[in-house]
């Protein structure tokens, strides 16, 4: 299985940007997150994103394969389909998928995994460098309630990756077949009976991560679950690991959710990412979609070029790095490893030379 490094960052394998980074020099993201609906099919009650409202739109398939080809052209490298909604309720989502692809951009795809046989075909899932299934529960009831669904999308939702893992296997395809849990108090009893079902399927890696509050969301979910002592679940669930199927017990990120200071004082990675929302929007920070100080143009009315090269793009960044509060971020975000290297080339300790 790739080492996806789930708890870290790879920047270290992309010199030629943190070069250009450190010289101030421009540069198209490596790494770009699309959200290819606003629509779901189902209603977390940790959704993140809740406060958007659902709306069903979805990204105009045309406009953003030229665009795909022209951030290919650019440089970047990655781009994983996810976002406000459930991304295979697009329904182009094959298409996107194996276009990018084509361009030479590696794609993957985080799902709820309910449409999964009606969205993933064999030409798709070889396109895929990974997909990741949420599922949150390891009994019909517990995930019709964590999920805002019926109970049938559990079976559901096992059967289609018993079909993905059939499909990787009989093909001989590289795609990573991941399911992840958000630990929370609903579930955390839940997560050694889960790992030995997906054991038993053949998926790749099962990863468990904690919860951390959207800045911005309304929900009651309980903010101050000690996740310092679930690190006891870890040495029961790493006796499941092996050659065949992994365990990422993210604890690392845990720990860090107790720590007081984060180890920067501003967000420095915004270069090299971006995210795209399901209206054509490109933003700096999916934290913080819908807040227009966020926003750096949208790709209906110009190129991702002009958007990324544009004078909205720098007023953003000159606002992030004198104005923006990091101690009001959401915790662990997924530019918290990167930012927290990034900060160490620019402010090194007295003795690295000592290595």
């Amino acid at each position: 299985m790739a080492d996806i490094r789930i708890d870290g960052h790879k920047l270290m394998f992309h010199v030629d940007r943190l070069n250009k980074w450190l010289k101030g020099e421009k540069f198209f993201p490596i790494y770009v997150e699309v959200g290819p609906s606003g629509a779901c099919n189902h209603r977390c009650i940790f959704c993140a994103l809740e406060y958007l409202g659902y709306e069903a739109r979805y990204i105009n398939t045309q406009i953003f394969k030229e665009r795909l080809e022209e951030m290919a052209g650019g440089g970047v490298k990655s781009l994983m389909f996810a976002g406000e909604g459930e991304p295979l309720l697009h329904k182009d989502i094959e298409e996107l998928i194996c276009f990018a692809k084509g361009c030479g951009i590696d794609v993957s795809v985080t799902t709820n995994g309910v449409l999964i046989n009606k969205r993933i075909s064999k030409e798709s899932l070889e396109a895929l460098s990974w997909i990741r299934v949420s599922f949150n529960a390891a009994t019909r009831e517990n995930y019709a309630r964590i999920h805002g669904t019926q109970a049938s999308d559990f079976d559901r939702v096992l059967e289609n990756l018993e079909q993905l893992v059939s499909m990787k296997r009989r093909y001989q395809y590289s795609c990573t077949i991941g399911v992840q849990l958000l630990m929370i108090p609903e579930n955390y009893r839940e997560t050694e009976q889960l790992a030995n079902i997906l054991k038993e399927i053949g998926v790749d890696y099962f990863s468990i991560k904690p919860f951390s509050k959207h800045p911005l969301s309304s929900h009651s979910l309980d903010v101050n679950f000690d996740y310092g002592q679930m690190l006891s679940f870890q040495k029961a669930l790493d006796r499941l690991s092996g050659n065949d199927f992994k365990i990422l017990f993210r604890d690392h990120t845990m720990t860090k959710l107790t720590e007081k200071e984060r180890g920067y004082d501003c967000c420095l990675g915004l270069p090299f990412w971006a995210y795209i929302s399901s209206d054509g929007g490109v933003w700096a920070c999916s934290a913080f979609l819908g807040k227009e100080e966020f926003f750096y143009g949208s790709l209906y009315e110009k190129t991702f070029t002009q958007i990324w090269e544009g004078p909205q793009r720098e007023k953003v960044l000159e606002m992030v790095e004198h104005e923006l509060d990091v101690s009001e971020c959401r915790e662990v975000c997924r530019l918290d490893e990167i930012n927290r290297y990034l900060w160490e080339l620019k402010h090194p300790h007295r003795h690295v030379n000592f290595i």
